[in-house]
């Protein structure tokens, strides 16, 4: 009876634990935030998911089965199946007690150390081609953050369970922190209306510029002016603009309102919504990843958080979708021949097996994957190469020129191009945002993963499937209202008048789903602004016949666009009228937050000695929904954040 009795209980206990269930929860790190894109994998199965944007994730699976939780920088976390809900806590991967840094001679006894030493020598750092500190480390010690030079040494941070702080001295007080380069940026002024009334500029959907300068005050760096475009801090959040309605794939929204920074003058913005089209009805797409593998992409923030990226984009891939490997360091060369997205364990193991080492031949690796994505083309398909590097090209052609002229000769072929963006210390902005532009695409910068799921899981079709190109606005002020009118950024995509109506003339590309906002701030006619000098009257510009006319109108605005396969432009047009609204919109509040923050970012002197409260405040008004916490996030930043 009593053998009976065991025998019963462990064919229940047996049942049980074959049982199928929904196993869930959320995934964090050890300071509580949530991880997204956490990969979640049932053991010894290809069977898996990843976490969302707030690190929750669902999976079927087994009462007994192991779940592993790994994400880049995080040790790989096992968890056996008893229940439904998992909440999982993932530690950082390295905890260092002591590091050891021999940068002048004299060494240290790391044999205390209960679990790892990265040793960085003089021999070592002097056969690095670096500039600074922040490189000669970058890769050579895991877990180590190199703070801003501060004119006494740096601040070296170690990631562990007793993080270190100590300073570091020079024998060079000239000593530079970074080898970045950002295209300087010349801000714009107030332009009189009566003298230029016409404003014509060319739309940005980049968005490195913000997660470039999150990445750089959440490291406690100094930011250069030249990398704060505000116009890619604006255009880095959704906005709640309403669809097109009509056979247009853009549609145009206005709204006007007093200046939060300055009673005396107006805010307008201008916006366009790009038509949201479903995965599912993207026409089939051509893609060439184009991987940067040099000696320069070797720390943990560029090729390895590049590859966990790129897997990301991966999971999206269709059947109907293909996608070739071309990588370049001292030669390019094609590691992965076009393959369907059906046979993502193909893609996947090609991206795992690429590592870092030799010289930057950008402009070979760019003439190959522009080859073999021209050879793959698909008629009115999605023909795009991805570029993904830290921007540093020392062999071949590396000039601003060459690879200018090479990217304009490549986007004839009808294929697009993405830009991404990695790393520290010798990252180029200016040339990355240069390909970008030239070769009828995006540029966006990779920090962290939560990035990564941003741009391939959250915006895919807008970051990759184009809907409209060469996408110019010109707006026309009314001289009657309108006394003096400033852009608010765009300074890098200015155009000439004449250029608005020459269809010859590259502008930018809008994705689909994608929204472009530009701000302008405008003196009206009557108001004494310090902003101004006199000049004297025009003798023969009367606009007296016009003045009763267009007295209700503040601007008009005109778009043009081309379809992606066609060489003509079409154009759109409307009138906003001279009308503050009682009421700002919380997009309206939130846009002119980012913009005031941008210009305290640069030490605009249009901020009208604004402080930091007064954008976080600005910012919470206009803070609204924030599903995915994008709007929280940037409100926690400005808060964390130091101005000269």
């Amino acid at each position: 009876m009593k053998k009976l009795a065991i025998l019963c209980t462990f064919l229940m206990v047996s049942q049980l634990w074959a049982q199928k269930i929904e196993v869930s929860g959320q995934i964090k790190d050890e300071s509580g935030q949530p991880l997204p894109a956490v990969s979640v994998l049932i053991k010894n199965t290809q069977k898996g998911v990843t976490a969302d944007f707030e690190g929750k994730y669902k999976i079927q699976t087994d009462v007994g089965a192991i779940l592993v939780f790994s994400y880049v920088g995080f040790a790989t976390q096992e968890v056996v199946v008893t229940q439904k809900v998992l909440n999982i806590t993932l530690k950082q991967d390295v905890e260092l007690e002591e590091v050891v840094v021999v940068a002048y001679g004299g060494a240290k006894n790391s044999t205390k150390v209960s679990s790892s030493v990265a040793t960085v020598t003089s021999e070592s750092t002097e056969k690095a081609p670096v500039n600074s500190l922040n490189q000669v480390l970058s890769g050579a010690a895991n877990g180590v953050k190199v703070n801003g030079y501060n004119g006494q040494g740096k601040t070296i941070v170690i990631r562990g369970r007793s993080s270190i702080q100590g300073n570091v001295a020079y024998p060079n007080q000239n000593y530079q922190t970074t080898n970045e380069s950002y295209k300087e940026i010349n801000e714009n002024t107030f332009k009189r209306a009566a003298l230029t009334p016409l404003s014509t500029f060319s739309i940005d959907v980049d968005k490195a510029s913000y997660s470039n300068v999150r990445r750089m005050i959440n490291n406690g760096m100094e930011v250069p002016a030249d990398a704060v475009k505000i116009e890619e801090m604006i255009n880095y959040f959704d906005y709640q603009y309403a669809q097109p309605k009509d056979k247009h794939p853009l549609a145009i929204h206005t709204e006007v309102g007093t200046t939060p920074w300055n009673k005396e003058t107006k805010l307008v913005k201008i916006a366009l919504q790009g038509k949201e089209i479903p995965l599912e009805k993207i026409p089939p797409s051509n893609f060439t990843f184009l991987i940067d593998v040099s000696g320069s992409m070797s720390s943990q923030n560029k090729l390895p958080l590049l590859k966990s990226a790129f897997k990301l984009m991966v999971e999206k891939m269709r059947n109907e979708d293909k996608v070739a490997i071309v990588v370049y360091a001292g030669a390019a060369g094609m590691v992965l021949e076009p393959t369907s997205g059906d046979n993502k364990e193909k893609i996947l193991k090609a991206l795992n097996n690429l590592q870092a080492g030799g010289s930057t031949a950008g402009g070979a690796g760019i003439e190959l994957a522009y080859k073999i994505a021209s050879e793959n083309f698909i008629k009115n398909g999605n023909n795009r190469v991805i570029l993904a590097t830290d921007g540093d090209f020392n062999v071949g052609r590396t000039s601003r020129n060459d690879m200018e002229t090479l990217i304009e000769n490549k986007r004839e072929s009808g294929v697009y191009l993405s830009v991404l963006g990695f790393g520290m210390g010798n990252y180029k902005d200016d040339r990355l945002e240069l390909l970008a532009d030239k070769g009828n695409g995006n540029h966006a910068y990779i920090d962290t993963m939560q990035e990564a799921y941003k741009i391939f899981g959250k915006e895919f079709g807008g970051t990759l499937y184009t809907i409209a190109k060469d996408v110019k606005l010109q707006l026309e002020f009314n001289p009657n209202t309108v006394q003096a009118y400033r852009l608010i950024g765009y300074e890098n995509r200015l155009l000439n008048d004449e250029d608005f109506k020459d269809d010859t003339k590259d502008a930018g590309e809008l994705g689909a789903g994608h929204t472009v906002t530009a701000l302008y701030e405008v003196i009206p006619v009557g108001v004494n602004s310090d902003y101004l000098k006199d000049v004297d009257e025009l003798k023969y510009t009367n606009t007296n016949k016009t003045k009763k006319k267009y007295s209700t109108e503040l601007l008009t605005v005109k778009i043009r666009y081309k379809k992606p396969n066609k060489s003509k432009s079409i154009q759109l047009k409307a009138v906003v009228d001279n009308k503050v609204s009682k009421t700002n919109s919380e997009d309206f509040n939130f846009t002119a937050a980012v913009a005031l923050f941008g210009m305290q970012l640069r030490n605009s002197e249009f901020h009208n000695n604004s402080k930091l409260e007064d954008v976080v405040a600005l910012a919470e008004s206009g803070r609204g929904e924030d599903k995915n916490g994008y709007r929280a996030e940037f409100i926690r930043l400005v808060k964390s954040t130091s101005t000269k």
